[in-house]
């Protein structure tokens, strides 16, 4: 079983595909890792502007851009 590539509190960019229904791209902080068989990852994710939450593949985030300038500590 393959790790998760993000980690809870991570912010991600979420793009969604052509048939997730009206999901609105941008900025979402994982609240979540989920249990899965599969190899493409599950999160539950929290829109940064709306609140909702959202469960969603790994293979649609990418490293949010507030990620590559936290630092540690």
């Amino acid at each position: 079983m393959q790790p998760h590539g993000f980690t809870v509190g991570q912010s991600v960019e979420l793009f969604p595909g052509k048939y997730d229904g009206n999901i609105p791209r941008g900025t979402y902080t994982v609240v979540r890792l989920l249990p899965n068989d599969g190899a493409d990852r599950e999160y539950r994710v929290r829109h940064q502007q709306d609140g909702h939450e959202r469960v969603v593949r790994e293979s649609q985030l990418r490293q949010g851009a507030e990620s590559f300038f936290r630092t540690g500590g």
